[in-house]
């Protein structure tokens, strides 16, 4: 993979040009942040996780965003059904699997679901891609640090068994897919003070990947992008209130020249 501000760019000038349709099964705590990150960078998102119309609503759109953040019985019969659907219409499915690892639920709720549909880009922390490889790569536990090597050696051993690409965010962001790894060095320490940048950075997968059907590229590109809103957001933030709002912004006004000062791989 071959990363560089005039790839970003491009992606960044797509997302605008086509306003792809990005639907989002995801939990309460985040609808509102990744509704309006995936407005600022120009995607057109839609928040719907009703069984009588999440079929059709998977069907028109351009890339569907699983979040089991907030879990229950019929959200999941709910996204297993929007599943189907994008699957049976070549859409790009994108997995976050929110709190992997602290239950058995949530735990059993990721793993059958990435078995079932195989989806294209399974995005999480380091904790949350190693507990989904429990069974696969012997790991110290779900609190090691997401830069670790038993969390990269997790995240190759999903994409082994999966072909998914697999991403595990962190101070370091790493994108892997059968061709290698890429690391991206962007973002900020303030970033994990605002609940639901994570989830924002799976919806954003989401809109990347319905314009770039390279999918490990279209990641790297989303991971670059969120920590480059990231870092401009600080250096007028307060605090973790005003970052979120300034990473808001930061978004909407993404210039490729912003690209070109802040990439950092």
């Amino acid at each position: 993979m071959n990363i560089t501000p005039e790839t970003i760019w491009e992606d960044v000038r797509a997302i605008r040009e086509q306003a792809p349709l990005v639907h989002n099964i995801t939990n309460y705590v985040v609808m509102n942040t990744t509704a309006n990150a995936l407005l600022a960078l120009g995607a057109s998102p839609v928040m719907a996780h009703a069984r009588a119309e999440v079929e059709e609503m998977a069907g028109i759109s351009s890339a569907l965003v699983i979040n089991i953040g907030t879990l229950s019985d019929p959200w999941i019969s709910s996204m297993n059904l929007a599943a189907q659907k994008a699957d049976s219409c070549n859409i790009p499915i994108i997995i976050d699997p929110v709190g992997a690892g602290a239950t058995q639920y949530r735990t059993t709720t990721a793993t059958t679901f990435i078995q079932a549909f195989f989806p294209e880009i399974i995005r999480g922390n380091g904790s949350e891609i190693m507990a989904l490889c429990q069974d696969g790569v012997a790991t110290k536990g779900v609190d090691s640090t997401s830069e670790s090597s038993l969390a990269l050696d997790s995240a190759k051993h999903l994409n082994r068994t999966t072909d998914s690409v697999v991403c595990i965010t962190g101070e370091t962001d790493y994108v892997v897919d059968k061709t290698g790894v890429i690391a991206i060095k962007n973002g900020h320490p303030m970033m994990p003070r605002v609940t639901g940048l994570g989830c924002t950075a799976s919806a954003l997968c989401g809109a990347f990947a319905a314009v770039n059907s390279r999918y490990a590229t279209a990641v790297a590109h989303a991971m670059a992008v969120m920590g480059i809103a990231g870092e401009i957001a600080a250096e007028t933030a307060k605090g973790p209130g005003s970052l979120q709002t300034g990473f808001i912004d930061a978004l909407y006004c993404l210039t490729r020249d912003d690209i070109e000062r802040y990439f950092r791989e």
